[in-house]
C-alpha cells in the first residue's frame, strides 16, 4: 500500500509516517519510481508504535523494543525486556503524579483553598 492509504487507514499523517521511516521503526519498500509502498502489516506495525509513543517512549527505546512486541496497542504482547521498560515507566510517572499532587496542594494553601 502506498503512503496515503496507510495514513488513512491509520489515522496517522503521512508526515508522521515519514518520520518513522527516518527514524528506522518503519521501513517501506521503494518503487522504481521513488514510491514509498508498506506491507500488509504496516498498519500493525504503526499502531505498535504509536501505543509506544503515547506511553512515552522515545524512538530509540521504540525501535529497540518494537522487534519484540505483538498484538496491538494498548495491549501488546512483549518480551521481559520491554515489560521491565514499562514498569519502569509506570513508576516513574507514578512519582511525577505524586509530585504534582504535593504542588498542587501547596498552591491551593497558598490561594486559601482547601
Amino acid at each position: 500500500m502506498l503512503i496515503g492509504e496507510l495514513a488513512e487507514r491509520t489515522g496517522v499523517s503521512r508526515r508522521a509516517l515519514r518520520y518513522y521511516e527516518e527514524q528506522g521503526l518503519l521501513v517501506p519498500e521503494r518503487t522504481v519510481n521513488g514510491y514509498r509502498t508498506y506491507s500488509d502489516d504496516a498498519p500493525v506495525i504503526v499502531d505498535r508504535i504509536q501505543g509506544l509513543y503515547a506511553s512515552g517512549m522515545d524512538s530509540d527505546d521504540i525501535r529497540r523494543f518494537l522487534p519484540c512486541a505483538r498484538g496491538r496497542a494498548p495491549r501488546l504482547e512483549m518480551c521481559d525486556e520491554l515489560h521491565a521498560r514499562l514498569m519502569r515507566r509506570a513508576a516513574e510517572l507514578e512519582d511525577q503524579a505524586e509530585t504534582i499532587r504535593r504542588q498542587r496542594t501547596a498552591v491551593l494553601g497558598h490561594l486559601g483553598i482547601r
